[in-house]
């Protein structure tokens, strides 16, 4: 089945993923609705495969610092209180 990879920064102290970029991987299979090898126009209602693999998240960069939105909460956990 095809699936999207999801490029991203990985932040190793709050352990969350930013997504930077998404693109298409193809399964190369002829029975599968995605792929670039399905049939235009094909007519089977059935044995085609109608559903992508769930997202792979690709961390194409690490960061050894808190993301944006942990960063927002703050130490404490809520929206707009700082220390």
């Amino acid at each position: 089945m095809c699936k999207n990879v999801i490029d991203g920064r990985y932040h190793t102290i709050c352990q969350h993923f930013t997504p930077m970029s998404t693109r298409q991987q193809d399964c190369r299979n002829n029975a599968c609705l995605f792929s670039s090898t399905h049939a235009p126009g094909c007519k089977h209602k059935g044995p085609c495969i109608r559903m992508m693999e769930p997202p792979q998240r690709n961390p194409i960069r690490i960061s050894d610092t808190r993301c944006e939105g942990c960063v927002m909460r703050g130490p404490e956990g809520v929206l707009g209180r700082s220390p």
